[in-house]
């Protein structure tokens, strides 16, 4: 099968389009062939030498979560999915190979039924950004009249996260670029700040709840984040070692604070499923590449101004 692989650590020119043994589906395991992935930071940083290459048993490594596609073949013949079905989820890379690939073999427990509302490519965007909006949101148990701030609101998962926030009927305050304000009022934001012109730390006091993607790897927006939230109330940060502090900074404030990694759940993706065929919900995709263009996609990720998701397009939907 065609997949988009790696050799060895480096920077977007290490992916190189070749051809791969199929992968063999065992156990609860569906085979998937993928028609459109998306790309997400860790599958940048993982390239780069980071992310999660120290789990790597060696080369070549298929990266790749995010997966929309038709299944091939089911664990057995009762299963509720069965090929021919539409389906999306979440890879365990690098435990399985990636999703930059034609075919992927998937766990039952990390695969749903596709949105009938959302094409491939829209689907591909989903998994990953919107299950981590959903866990870092009940972390922080928000709920009707929390007040709260998102920071990087417009990109993966800020996007998620400023939807779900609204339906749950929080107050939300984004922080954004000025070309993104008319895009998160769109979303559901009931304020939005632009980082470049106000100190949100000069204006906001008292929320109870912060959803951080950003740490302290720009402008100390992780540790000026406590000073915006009231006592007991809590930070939720995204992604993990951006800010190496901030258990004890936060315990020095009265703040609860806590990481958040991602884990596939095909129950919670069915709940994101029913929001999205209501309307609730709707994942914006910023761009779309053909496979071979992964180089391209990961250098637009790097770059870091997306809105939404950046996809990836692997197979023929037909």
């Amino acid at each position: 099968m065609k997949a988009l692989t790696i050799d060895r650590s480096g920077g977007p020119d290490e992916l190189r389009l070749t051809e791969v043994p199929l992968p063999l589906a065992v156990s609860d395991e569906l085979l998937v062939r993928v028609v459109s992935a998306s790309v997400n930071p860790i599958d940048a940083k993982t390239r780069a030498g980071s992310g999660v290459t120290g789990a790597f048993d060696g080369f070549p490594v298929v990266l790749g979560s995010d997966f929309s596609g038709i299944v091939v073949s089911a664990p057995y013949e009762s299963f509720p999915l069965q090929p021919g079905d539409a389906v999306y989820g979440m890879a365990r890379v690098p435990r399985t190979t990636g999703s930059y690939a034609e075919f992927l073999p998937v766990t039952a427990l990390s695969v749903a039924r596709k949105p009938a509302r959302l094409s491939h490519d829209e689907a591909a965007a989903v998994p990953v950004a919107a299950l981590t909006a959903w866990g870092m949101l009940a972390l922080a148990e928000v709920g009707p009249g929390t007040r709260m701030l998102v920071h990087a609101a417009s990109g993966g998962v800020g996007h998620f996260v400023v939807q779900f926030a609204r339906h749950l009927g929080a107050h939300v305050v984004a922080t954004g670029s000025a070309r993104n304000h008319d895009f998160l009022r769109r979303l559901g934001a009931d304020e939005v700040l632009d980082y470049s012109t106000t100190r949100f730390d000069e204006v906001l006091s008292g929320l109870d709840a912060v959803i951080d993607l950003i740490g302290n790897v720009h402008d100390n927006t992780g540790s000026r984040s406590l000073r915006v939230v009231r006592p007991h109330g809590i930070l939720v940060n995204a992604p993990s070692g951006s800010w190496p502090t901030m258990a004890d900074e936060a315990a020095a404030a009265g703040i609860r604070a806590t990481h958040y990694k991602v884990s596939p759940d095909a129950r919670v993706l069915d709940e994101i499923t029913t929001l999205i065929d209501a309307g609730v919900v709707r994942p914006h995709v910023d761009a779309i590449f053909d496979l071979a263009e992964g180089a391209e996609a990961h250098r637009l990720i790097e770059q870091g101004h997306t809105r939404g998701k950046i996809v990836l397009r692997v197979s023929p939907e037909a």
